[in-house]
């Protein structure tokens, strides 16, 4: 069996890697080629570029890398033209996989695409392009099922991964230890995971935190850099100066099952907070050129998963112009004085994880075999 593969960011890496284990129990002589991380090439995928080269975030960054980007796409077509996958699955990264599955779909190559698009929060006229392109929409939340069902879309929902691995998380102890929190509260902070939007985001989140500093001396800000780049730019650009705050090497999710509050980055982070149930205020802020393209197409009130989990929505936002340090300061304060503010959130929250939780793997390779055994007939 040839299986062509695409991811083109960390999570969809992990996400492919499992993917991959579960399709080599069933088929273990198949080969997986395309565009893989580190964790899907230790799986023994082959890629044929680096994953990275594909990751980019708003209108700004797909301009400043379109032509690589589209060299790599041409790339990956022409070397599946040759080989001739038995199927291909494109994971996340819509505006890449979707042309690319569209072309191979015409030359009866049958596609998968593992993570919806946000087609139900803007862009909703995409919805006609990935009935064209993609034979079997994998998707990771139970409205998102009723979305493309509603519009004639072959689909199956499988849950998603990360709350499975999340509920059953055991904290690093030695690290914990290493913190020496004592008995102060901990607020963590998140910026992002991409420096475009840490050099949006952090500067605005480190003055709202200082100002808490002085208002409650107890609290200590702990923030997980999510590579060595970010790292060094929130040592050298931001000068913290207080014991209190302590930029960390990765460990986002031991900081974020040990935290009181975090504030953070809408994203994934947001939404691994919310399977810790951890309160959190979160801030969002693009580039202008992103903004107006966004602004004309979005389709929902909320912008970080969490809110589109819980019914009625518990998380604040701050987007935009909102996206400042007092506003955070006035979110955080809420869930650290009014005990009734933050327990609705966290009850809210803790909703999430259970309903979210399945064996995501099995279930995308029930349904790929399922793709190709209908094919078959």
């Amino acid at each position: 069996m040839r299986v062509g593969i695409v991811a083109g960011e960390k999570s969809g890496d992990f996400l492919g890697s499992e993917l991959i284990r579960a399709l080599r129990n069933r088929y273990p002589s198949a080969e997986f080629v395309g565009l893989c991380g580190p964790l899907m090439q230790q799986q023994g995928a082959v890629s044929l570029a680096e994953m990275e080269k594909i990751s980019i975030f708003g209108l700004d960054g797909l301009f400043s890398s379109l032509i690589e980007i589209l060299s790599i796409r041409n790339q990956l077509y022409r070397h599946f033209q040759v080989w001739q996958p038995d199927v291909f699955i494109g994971i996340d990264v819509p505006d890449f996989n979707l042309a690319l599955e569209r072309k191979l779909k015409k030359r009866g190559v049958p596609t998968v695409h593992y993570v919806s698009p946000t087609v139900w929060a803007w862009r909703s006229g995409r919805i006609s392009k990935i009935r064209a392109s993609v034979d079997l929409m994998l998707v990771m939340f139970p409205f998102e099922e009723a979305y493309y069902r509603a519009r004639q879309t072959p689909v199956k929902y499988v849950g998603h991964t990360l709350a499975r691995e999340i509920l059953r998380w055991s904290p690093d102890q030695q690290f914990h230890r290493s913190l020496n929190l004592g008995d102060g509260r901990v607020i963590a902070l998140l910026p992002g995971s991409r420096m475009s939007e840490v050099s949006r985001l952090a500067e605005e989140m480190i003055n709202g935190a200082r100002q808490l500093a002085l208002s409650y001396p107890d609290l200590n800000f702990l923030i997980p850099a999510a590579n060595p780049k970010i790292a060094s730019y929130l040592r050298s650009v931001l000068q913290l100066d207080s014991p209190n705050f302590r930029i960390v090497d990765g460990h986002s999710r031991d900081i974020l099952a040990l935290a009181d509050v975090a504030v953070l980055a809408s994203g994934t982070a947001a939404l691994e907070a919310a399977l810790f149930a951890t309160p959190m205020v979160v801030m969002y802020k693009i580039s202008w050129l992103s903004a107006i393209v966004f602004k004309r197409s979005i389709r929902v009130k909320h912008f970080s998963m969490p809110n589109h989990l819980t019914d009625p929505p518990v998380v604040p936002e701050l987007i935009q112009q909102g996206a400042t340090a007092e506003n955070m300061v006035e979110e955080v304060t809420k869930l650290l004085l009014d005990a009734d503010h933050y327990s609705q959130q966290q009850s809210a929250l803790r909703k999430i994880a259970p309903k979210l939780a399945a064996d995501s793997a099995k279930l995308a390779c029930d349904a790929i075999d399922q793709l190709l055994a209908n094919r078959r007939k």
